[in-house]
């Protein structure tokens, strides 16, 4: 199907202080990340995108706007709902150093899957409604562009490690190993057999060289459709798998 580029949000004035900002709306980046969402914007602009969308939330639509600003194809950001942070609820707004003390952090570290937050989403919803909407752009993109489409969802940090975590096949239980740093970009490619994942947590690597545009294809190879299959052996790399 298509391939996806996900890029939380840069550094905010909460990450810093140590405070669970989940769906507050005044929460922005602050001057590292507005540095950080400039950069991510300049390694992924060479890269031919057929969508940009984001969170609702100011820090998203603020690394959204970077990433467009560094583009010059026009693209414009749609707001996604179904990309929202996790809905924390009670705990929203909280001190991070005070919320470990509470019974509910073990089970949020060791068992996800068995969480709702007080008055607020479970760890299971927010997971079935990320990988819900990313498997939606994936088919709509698709069917308008092509399976050999691109594109880039901005959103937060445990959005894009349940998203990740489906895509590797790992259990919601298992997706607090993951790590997605401030303004880092992941990248899952989809295809009708699984998904691929390409890299993951990247803040620094060169990306355009997986989307440039491969020589042109012999009318017999044109008639070719690509493998889906795994590479036996390992294949020739990452850039191979994504053009």
């Amino acid at each position: 199907m298509t391939t996806v580029l996900l890029i939380r949000h840069g550094r905010t004035t909460a990450n810093t202080s140590g405070i669970l900002a989940g769906r507050s709306s005044g929460v922005g980046l602050d001057e590292v990340g507005e540095k950080q969402a400039v950069a991510a914007g300049q390694r992924i602009a060479p890269v031919p995108l057929r969508a940009l969308v984001s969170s609702p939330l100011r820090r998203c639509r603020q690394t959204a706007q970077a990433l467009q600003t560094a583009r010059t194809d026009g693209l414009n950001t749609t707001i996604e709902q179904g990309l929202i942070e996790c809905g924390y609820g009670d705990w929203t707004g909280r001190s991070l150093k005070d919320l470990s003390k509470e019974k509910l952090w073990r089970t949020v570290q060791q068992q996800p899957s068995a969480v709702r937050f007080p008055g607020g989403e479970s760890m299971v919803e927010m997971a079935s409604r990320a990988v819900g909407s990313v498997r939606n752009w994936d088919q709509r993109l698709t069917d308008q562009f092509g399976d050999d489409a691109v594109w880039a969802a901005v959103s937060h940090g445990d959005v894009i490690k349940a998203i990740l975590a489906d895509a590797l096949g790992l259990h919601l239980d298992g997706f607090q190993r993951i790590m997605v740093d401030p303004a880092s970009i992941s990248v899952i490619r989809y295809t009708s057999t699984r998904p691929y994942v390409v890299t993951m947590n990247s803040t620094s690597a060169e990306l355009s060289t997986m989307f440039a545009q491969p020589a042109p294809k012999s009318k017999r190879a044109r008639r070719t459709k690509a493998s889906d299959d795994a590479p036996v052996g390992g294949g020739l790399g990452a850039a191979d798998a994504v053009t």
